[in-house]
């Protein structure tokens, strides 16, 4: 049975241990899938669908719970009551002292608990009135932990922590799991690792669950380390082929760099924050000033590492193109939901820490910020010279990750976690639609092996289309809303009035509006390669079967929808009671988050800054129309041929667009600085150096040692033992005898 919160008593951190029953045993959603696993690897050869019945099974019943949880939160966020609060302890308390537990302890941490949600609420309802929001509620989270390990005095504790922000993951990892299974029952059908396949599929979901709920740090890095051996292992999940081993290990060893900063981080918190691993107990203390602002730098820095290496940030963003290798239905897992958001979400789970260490409020530049704008405007720019559908894809992500980090970075708190929602649904509909489109085709070359597949595959076409349009940020659609949001939480905007925001962040706002024009472009040409022109491929192409059509369905539904789940106050679209509602039941008002008094706030919403978004948006699709759709195609019925690319385009008349793409085909060198350069400089001239000192210097200085050691026993023997000691006592001895002749 878990025992009642024991770190509630410790600091103003409004968690309690009294919730629905769904949010009190949500730590089962991830047991489940995780006991799948198990048992399709050692029942699922036996089983009639080769052990995929199982993880289906599993991760729709975990989806069907996280959806209770959801509404359990929903309810407790609107209907949470101290006096309810209390009786639910006292009857907590009761069953432990029955149990010989000291009830009393429990009572009085869960009290204190308590009497800070009365805190959280005064401090939430001023955030909310200054924000425009409807009328507050405490936010009050909700967890259970039991004792896990002892260390030096020290017990550490194992359990969960549910609110918003966790009910939210745990719907969107679990839905997009369960329609990347269904999916792969048809696209894998046939693969000789095929129960593997599902085995793993089903540890990835349970491994991000479990970060999902995570408690304190520690949970945290086991949880954020499973699902980078999970990753490892269907990445490389065609291991056969070298390539796809090599993207594996790229992708497992790039990551190692970033997790050495996690850890790193975790520690420098852990001695900071008084010997806690707790999550909320460390934003807490961070936001109070009991942790001082230099021990803060030091560990957002080393978190934005791992943030860098796990979310795909430049510069350590290389790995995540490369793990295309695996197979389509893993992409879209790893990009939409799982593994990719794991530093974004980590970031939005120690905001507290990163809010201070970075001095987010108030501020116009910061690490944080600065590393997603360019990773979103770098990113971009490689989506636009890749053949490969998958790797646009995946370059885009790197691009949108880039805008959930610089949201996070600019205090737009709410506007991240949105984008990080809706993303999840439109991208996994890109990525699934590009494994229908080349499941037809047997290809990824969208040069060679597709065009005008619109008249071939119409669900496909429809579908990749509105998720390409929402991922655009094209009104009304999800990627305009959450998009939207984040330009005006940078606050940077300034006309007509302005959007306010915790800070200043111009630049911030001009990156993204560059990285919204750059998205449209590459989208567009993404669209006419693939769907549009005559067909370049073989064969003959055919629309996919139901198992991958019907999630395709659902993922653009949700792609059009999702986003009016937080449709911004005082824009005259619905009324303020529908507005932000996602907002509301999502983002925390507790003392473990930042607070209007440490200087947090919300941006208003500009429809000028709406059409001037939609505006920028809409100038990159025409752009690229432009020269696709008009050019291009002009000069493919003139030349009675399918054209890719114009012969006499800006590559061949101008010198800089020359130079820059040359750039950006090569990746901006990165890999090879880092395979040709540190790579293979360790394994050729440093490995080289450090043989030739450990022969030359060190073996030598041993054999020197010797050889001189060598020489003076000769020296000692020869001389003077045989010559000097020995001679003494040979004329001692003939002395005597002389003396006695």
């Amino acid at each position: 049975m878990f025992d009642t919160l024991a770190f509630a008593a410790e600091a103003s951190s409004a968690v309690t241990s009294a919730g629905g029953l769904f949010i009190r045993n949500a730590w089962i959603i991830p047991v489940i899938p995780f006991v799948a696993f198990w048992l399709i690897l050692f029942f699922g050869k036996k089983m009639p669908k080769g052990g995929a019945e199982i993880g289906i099974a599993s991760v729709g019943i975990a989806f069907v719970l996280a959806l209770c949880v959801g509404v359990n939160w929903i309810d407790h966020r609107d209907n949470f009551s101290l006096e309810a609060d209390h009786a639910v302890v006292a009857e907590q308390d009761a069953e432990l002292s029955a149990e010989g537990h000291e009830g009393e302890e429990t009572h009085e941490a869960d009290a204190v608990a308590s009497d800070e949600a009365d805190t959280s609420q005064e401090q939430g309802s001023a955030e909310d009135t200054a924000a425009g929001h409807v009328e507050a509620h405490p936010t009050v989270a909700v967890g259970n932990s039991v004792p896990w390990l002892q260390s030096g005095g020290e017990v550490f504790s194992v359990g969960f922590l549910i609110d918003g922000l966790a009910a939210m993951m745990l719907i969107v990892v679990t839905l997009i799991s369960l329609l990347v299974l269904v999916y792969s029952t048809d696209y894998v059908s046939g693969d000789r690792r095929y129960t593997h396949y599902f085995a793993f599929l089903s540890l990835f979901t349970a491994s991000m669950l479990f970060l999902v709920i995570a408690e304190n740090t520690l949970q945290l890095i086991v949880a954020w380390e499973l699902v980078g051996v999970c990753s490892f292992v269907l990445i490389g999940h065609w291991w056969e082929e070298k390539p796809n081993s090599d993207a594996a290990l790229k992708a497992f060893l790039t990551n190692r760099v970033g997790d050495i900063g996690l850890l790193v981080g975790v520690s420098v918190l852990f001695f900071a924050a008084g010997n806690t691993f707790n999550i909320a107990e460390i934003n807490t203390r961070a936001l109070s000033g009991e942790i001082s602002h230099t021990a803060l730098l030091v560990a957002s820095l080393c978190l934005l590492a791992a943030v860098m290496s796990k979310s795909g940030q430049f510069v350590l963003h290389t790995w995540l193109p490369d793990a295309m290798a695996g197979p389509t239905p893993v992409s879209a897992l790893i990009h939409a939901a799982t593994m990719v958001v794991a530093g974004v979400y980590m970031v939005a789970r120690l905001y507290g820490v990163f809010w201070d260490g970075f001095s987010i409020g108030g501020s116009s530049i910061n690490p944080l910020a600065m590393v997603g704008a360019i990773t979103l405007l770098f990113g971009g720019a490689l989506a636009f010279v890749q053949r490969d559908i998958k790797k646009v894809l995946a370059y885009s992500t790197v691009s949108q990750l880039g805008y959930m980090v610089l949201a996070l970075g600019v205090g737009a708190w709410t506007a991240a976690v949105f984008h990080l929602f809706t993303h999840a649904f439109f991208k996994a509909g890109l990525f699934l639609g590009a494994g229908s489109v080349s499941h037809s085709v047997h290809g990824f070359d969208m040069k060679s092996d597709m065009g005008g597949l619109r008249k071939f595959m119409p669900k496909t076409f429809v579908t990749f289309l509105i998720c390409s349009f929402a991922l655009m940020g094209l009104p009304p659609l999800a990627g305009f809303w959450s998009k939207d949001e984040i330009f005006v939480g940078t606050g940077g905007w300034g006309l007509f009035g302005g959007t306010g925001g915790s800070g200043s962040y111009t630049l911030m706002l001009v990156m993204g509006m560059a990285g919204a024009a750059l998205t449209a472009a590459y989208m567009t040409r993404v669209i006419y390669l693939t769907f549009f022109g005559e067909f370049r491929g073989r064969g003959e192409p055919h629309e996919s079967g139901p198992r991958i059509t019907v999630p395709l369905m659902i993922l653009s539904f949700c792609g059009v929808v999702v986003g009016w789940l937080n449709l911004p106050v005082r824009m005259q679209v619905v009324p303020d009671g529908w507005t932000e509602r996602f907002g509301h039941f999502v983002e925390p008002v507790a003392a473990y988050f930042p607070s209007s008094e440490v200087g947090f706030s919300h941006g208003e919403p500009s429809w000028s800054l709406a059409v001037a978004s939609t505006l920028a948006a809409l100038a990159g699709l025409g752009v690229a129309f432009a020269y696709y759709f008009v050019k291009v195609e002009q000069r493919s019925t003139a030349e009675h041929t399918s054209l890719t690319e114009l012969a006499d385009g800006p590559t061949s008349r101008s010198g800089v667009a020359a130079a820059g793409y040359t750039v950006l085909i090569n990746k901006y060198y990165l890999d090879h600085l880092y395979t040709d350069i540190i790579v293979g400089g360790t394994k050729g001239p440093v490995a080289d150096g450090v043989k030739w000192f450990d022969k030359e210097v060190l073996d030598g200085t041993v054999d020197g040692v010797g050889r001189g050691a060598v020489a003076a026993g000769s020296v000692v023997y020869n001389t003077i033992d045989q010559g000097v000691i020995d001679g003494i006592v040979d004329m001692a001895g003939l002395a005597s005898t002389a003396g006695g002749d």
